[in-house]
């Protein structure tokens, strides 16, 4: 899942980074409104963690634009004015959750989980293939009912292959989905990552596997429905 974070503040903005990146996601920090936007023209985001102030102006206003042009991602606002019209505003605007600051980490990525899973974005919390099971809140991958370690890119490209199994990723997909705008990204990143995924899986005894398209990208499917690459 890639995050979008709204927030002028440096070190707040990194360690809510470093954290959702040891959670599994994939994170985009930008530290004001135009930058958001700009982020939002080139990217999908699964949720929006958003400042109320913000240097260019009014998290607030900007949320109402959003949902004025039908951009219904799920949004938490933060902010340091936590009175009650400021609060019944912020939700009367879109916002799925609110928290005054200063924000306690841990709450936040205990409250995103919360709206990731009544989002209706999630309507299969749990997704299965083959004996493969993948809990896309959790970021948690299991195997035959065994919890497999697996570091978070894998994970990544585990679920976007997973959402679209049995057809054909374009590796430009994939890539657009695992790296935050400022992550450092070797030339043969992706083929890393597909085969320590394979060597997860492989090891773990699961019924499904990646299958190459060569100059195109990857398959996820089941053992038996097609030879392997």
């Amino acid at each position: 899942m890639r995050i979008l974070l709204v927030d002028h503040h440096a070190d707040f903005g990194r360690a809510v980074k470093e954290t959702l990146l040891n959670c599994g996601f994939a994170v985009d920090v930008t530290r004001t409104l135009d930058e958001a936007s700009a982020a939002l023209d080139c990217a999908n985001y699964h949720m929006i963690l958003l400042d109320s102030f913000l240097p260019d102006g009014d998290g607030l206003d900007w949320l109402k634009q959003l949902r004025r042009e039908g951009r219904s991602m799920p949004t938490m606002m933060m902010s340091n004015l936590n009175d009650l019209s400021r609060r019944i505003a912020i939700f009367n605007a879109g916002a799925d959750d609110f928290l005054p600051k200063p924000v306690s980490i841990d709450e936040l990525v205990a409250r995103m989980r919360a709206i990731l899973r009544r989002s209706t974005q999630m309507t299969a919390p749990v997704v299965t293939f083959g004996n493969l099971h993948f809990d896309p809140i959790a970021r948690q991958v299991s195997v035959g009912g065994r919890v497999l370690r697996i570091a978070r890119r894998e994970v990544c490209i585990l679920e976007h292959l997973l959402n679209r199994a049995g057809r054909t990723v374009p590796r430009a997909s994939l890539e657009e989905s695992l790296y935050a705008f400022d992550d450092e990204v070797s030339t043969n990143a992706l083929e890393v990552g597909i085969y320590r995924l394979r060597t997860h899986l492989s090891q773990a005894g699961a019924t499904l596997r990646i299958k190459t398209a060569r100059g195109v990208g990857y398959t996820l499917e089941l053992v038996g429905a097609a030879s392997a690459a």
